[in-house]
């Protein structure tokens, strides 16, 4: 069944996506597209291409760029900065986490605190101590939470919308999605937003 909202795939790993997860409440909001939080994880769709790193490792050139496209691209959106002392970090546990609470109204927020504590903070958040402490900060029950993030339930729910992201042809962070049409990158967010004007207005008048 086709949601009827944006869908923002994002992954914590991902420097885009930090950007694209600060920004986008502010201008779906403007613009009443009601929006959707979609945590995956890259992992396995870069092993199916064959790669065991991030591409931005792989390809030296294409990771000199990135860097210094994030330099520009924070100082654009006035967003704290700093090049991480290890890239990838392993965001398996927040999203996990960000998997059990998507739903909940202050997820949006402990998404940016994740991404603000791996790249404005240089923290690591594969730590357990990192991720219950910026759930205790948002005034949420860290370590019971963490708790249930880990169940074998909720670790299954991560893994079926991983698989969602495949089917629907998802290969990088972040991806917008309405229906079948597929956004990528921070870049393209406004073109998705436009989309999804253009095509939830002509859907309701069917």
């Amino acid at each position: 069944m086709q949601s009827h909202s944006l869908q923002f795939w994002f992954e914590f790993a991902s420097t885009y996506s930090y950007i694209a997860a600060a920004r986008i409440e502010r201008v779906t909001t403007s613009v009443n597209v009601p929006l959707e939080w979609k945590p995956f994880l890259l992992g396995p769709i870069f092993r199916e291409q064959g790669w065991n790193d991030s591409p931005f490792n792989l390809y030296p050139i294409k990771g000199r760029y990135m860097w210094r496209d994030m330099e520009r691209l924070c100082q654009r959106y006035q967003l704290p900065w700093q090049n991480p002392s290890q890239f990838p970090r392993n965001g398996l546990r927040a999203a996990r986490v960000a998997c059990l609470v998507q739903e909940e109204p202050w997820c949006p927020a402990f998404v940016r605190v994740v991404f603000h504590a791996n790249f404005a903070d240089d923290r690591d958040i594969a730590q357990t101590q990192t991720i219950v402490s910026l759930l205790d900060s948002l005034g949420q029950p860290g370590l019971s939470l963490l708790e249930r993030a880990e169940s074998t339930e909720n670790k299954e729910r991560l893994r079926r919308q991983t698989e969602e992201a495949i089917q629907l042809g998802i290969f990088g962070a972040p991806t917008f999605v309405y229906g079948t049409e597929l956004f990528w990158g921070n870049d393209r967010l406004e073109e998705a937003i436009e989309w999804y004007e253009i095509h939830s207005a002509s859907r309701e008048t069917e």
